[in-house]
């Protein structure tokens, strides 16, 4: 039998929800970008996927990240979160990390109720899902029954404990990792979630002379690491995503996404296309997107570079061939059209 939350229990959760004001706003770019040089010092030659990241932040999501492993994906999650989180001795700790395991139980991650013996009841202890910054590690290699219990806090920002909902804080960011389906050991992401991802993207192998420096180096970047300091708070971040809710996105791009996301469902070589909720996000993301280039207003060349990682994942493809060319098709047919316009 579920036993529910004290009433004080709930309302300590419902006020650590609401503890970050929004401050005056910051300047975005100068901020960015020292944040980027931070997360530069230990991971080198990935700048793409640094922006990445921290656009989906800006944009309020969450972001996945596939690759093999020993490419650096968990590494830059905690490079990242030891910038934002502020989890220094005597502070709340911001920075929850999951190894997943075919072993995990839900309440691994929800948390559980446990008996104080001296009170004589029943408390909950919370689980590493309240948190900021949530690294969930090697995601699918646990059970779908475990990767569901992380899908009501990415998609509504709250957890069910027996009859008692607690909403999480007003920051909650999920980076994700998980080695290539084809892994022995692995389970395929249910497309439910894979959906509340706005990004997946590929960490990929750096090139040559970025790795003969890491392994001349390598001492540095692990000193770099251990030392990494704040340089953004939560509220700072929070800041950041109201105004990336302000930048301008023009009505053309606004259709061109449209006309994206509706092309997805009638290519004959994709057999699910996008959702509608796939499109929301890929309009947070381009806002977001265009506040990490410094830039006021979203650009054509924006839907480019990160259409791919937006949408690729969302979809379901009738045939191997067809998943190499048709997103590729729709995205340069609708930037071709937008670039004949020149909006700016």
């Amino acid at each position: 039998m579920e036993i529910p939350l004290s009433e004080s229990a709930e309302q300590q959760w419902s006020e650590q929800a609401n503890t970050i004001d929004t401050p005056v706003n910051i300047d975005a770019t100068v901020a960015i970008a020292r944040l980027i040089a931070h997360v530069e010092k230990v991971i080198r030659g990935k700048r793409k996927q640094i922006e990445l990241i921290i656009t989906t932040m800006l944009a309020g999501g969450h972001i996945l990240m596939e690759d093999n492993p020993g490419t650096g994906k968990t590494v830059l999650a905690r490079t990242l979160a030891q910038c934002i989180s502020g989890a220094r001795e005597g502070e709340h700790v911001l920075f929850k990390r999951i190894q997943f395991t075919p072993d995990l139980l839900p309440m691994d991650l929800i948390g559980t109720h446990i008996f104080d013996d001296a009170n004589k009841e029943f408390v909950f202890k919370k689980g590493p899902l309240f948190c900021n910054v949530l690294l969930a590690d090697e995601i699918n290699r646990a059970s779908p029954k475990v990767q569901s219990a992380l899908l009501e806090a990415m998609a509504e920002q709250q957890i069910t404990v027996g009859d008692s909902t607690l909403m999480l804080e007003r920051l909650f960011f999920t980076i994700a990792t998980q080695n290539p389906v084809e892994m022995e050991g692995t389970y395929p992401l249910p497309a439910a979630q894979l959906d509340r991802f706005y990004m997946k993207i590929y960490f990929g192998y750096v090139d040559e002379q970025t790795e003969l420096n890491i392994y001349r180096e390598y001492l540095d970047i692990a000193r770099n690491l251990t030392n990494m300091e704040q340089v953004m708070s939560m509220a700072d971040i929070i800041n950041l995503q109201a105004q990336a809710g302000e930048i301008f996105l023009h009505d053309e791009i606004v259709k061109a996404v449209s006309n994206i996301v509706r092309a997805t469902r009638e290519h004959q070589d994709i057999s699910l296309g996008a959702s509608t909720r796939s499109g929301i996000a890929f309009l947070k993301c381009l806002r977001a997107y265009a506040l990490v280039k410094g830039r006021t207003y979203v650009i054509e060349d924006d839907v480019k570079d990160i259409a791919r990682a937006v949408l690729e994942h969302r979809l379901v493809y009738r045939n191997k061939d067809g998943k190499l060319k048709a997103l590729d098709a729709i995205i340069n047919k609708e930037t071709d059209r937008l670039a004949k316009l020149k909006l700016y």
